[in-house]
């Protein structure tokens, strides 16, 4: 038996998006910057993309949505495209749990003489609204706040974070690449001025992904080239990933309801199983989590036969597919950075383990994956 349970880091596509990437490979292969026929269909295919993925997050307008090539680009269009309209640099604000793909450009940024302000976390790996409060300056630029965390499935409160921002006059940008067709976004209620995608977290294709950029927010692009994508994204867009995007987008919005309180009794009913095993910590926040996410930290974690590493290893000979949130550089096991911004000890902190469910989990897999996570652990703990 092989059960899947790390939907965060992929999803498999849906059918009806290879569908939709076979027709376009066989049929609607033309450039869609061309004028003639060939080209016209490849740019409907897009065009008819850009409005499901707008609809996904009930954008008013499809053009405010910029295709990229994933979720990686989509934050750093937001963060580099905010930060060269400047000629000097200013202040930006994220927080200490950010994925990567915003954490990186901004230890850039810093080292290009920006100011960036990392703004803490409670133990559940909240931010307090008074925090960012403090931290605004009068040339605070930007501030970027991850809306669900890939890592513990902690989801921010985003609404009082981008009224704050906005109030003050900066640009708020959120990465909802995780929260995307898991909990419901509309941002003509949201207080964002960009947000990013991403397709293969919603059983769309690798490859794609999109930011969605507020009428009237101005970037400056990451690419010099023909000026496709409203002038934001040059280069021949993937229409094939992008239409494939699309159509997961247009069935995320459909099955969203319906799939949220699913994949929460299904997250509970894990959580529930394992909440008797001594040693193992849940981590993130239980009252703000994405429906799909259990995480859990093992407690003494010594890095080698005890981590969050052992464990997924020990997993997938099980035939079950899990993550952890520790990191391997150069055959060094390193603490999960969420986890030491949470306040958990080094020890505990290698130990992160993270299992999330999807369209497929089924509660015979939730049970049985349960019970071979206790086997392993008694396996791996210390007599």
């Amino acid at each position: 038996m092989q059960i899947y349970l790390d939907y965060s880091a992929t999803t498999p596509t849906r059918p009806e998006a290879i569908a939709a990437i076979q027709t376009v490979l066989n049929q609607q292969w033309g450039n869609p910057s061309s004028l003639h026929e060939w080209g016209q269909r490849a740019a409907t295919m897009v065009e008819q993309a850009r409005i499901q993925v707008a609809g996904l997050i009930h954008a008013a307008h499809p053009e405010s949505i910029v295709f990229t090539a994933g979720g990686t680009e989509a934050n750093n269009l937001a963060i580099m495209g905010i930060a060269r309209l400047y000629t000097v640099p200013q202040h930006i604000i994220i927080s200490q749990v950010e994925h990567s793909a915003i954490s990186e450009p901004a230890r850039l940024l810093e080292m290009w003489g920006w100011e960036v302000t990392r703004l803490g976390v409670d133990t559940k790996g909240r931010i307090n609204p008074q925090d960012l409060t403090a931290a605004l300056q009068n040339n605070t630029v930007l501030v970027s706040v991850i809306y669900g965390q890939s890592e513990i499935g902690t989801i921010q409160p985003i609404i009082e974070l981008g009224d704050i921002t906005q109030k003050h006059g900066a640009v708020f940008h959120t990465d909802a690449v995780q929260a995307a067709g898991r909990v419901p976004l509309d941002v003509q209620k949201l207080p964002v001025d960009l947000l990013s995608l991403s397709s293969h977290k919603i059983y769309g294709p690798q490859g794609a992904g999109a930011l969605y950029v507020r009428p009237n927010i101005e970037l400056v692009p990451l690419l010099g080239g023909g000026g496709q994508e409203m002038g934001l994204r040059s280069g021949t867009q993937a229409v094939p990933a992008i239409a494939g995007f699309g159509i997961a987008a247009e069935f995320a919005a459909v099955e969203l309801l319906r799939e949220i309180p699913r994949l929460m009794k299904l997250r509970d009913r894990l959580f529930s199983h394992l909440a008797d095993i001594p040693g193992l910590i849940p981590t993130g926040d239980r009252d703000h989590r994405l429906p799909h996410h259990v995480s859990f930290c093992l407690e003494h974690a010594d890095g080698k036969k005890i981590s969050g590493k052992a464990l997924v290893r020990q997993m997938n000979l099980a035939g079950i597919g899990i993550s952890a949130g520790s990191a391997c550089h150069s055959g060094k096991l390193s603490p999960s950075p969420i986890l030491l911004a949470m306040g958990y000890p080094e020890s505990a902190a290698l130990g992160g383990v993270r299992l999330t469910l999807g369209r497929d989990t089924t509660e015979a897999d939730v049970d049985w994956v349960a019970m071979v996570f206790k086997q392993v652990l008694r396996r791996l703990s210390p007599d």
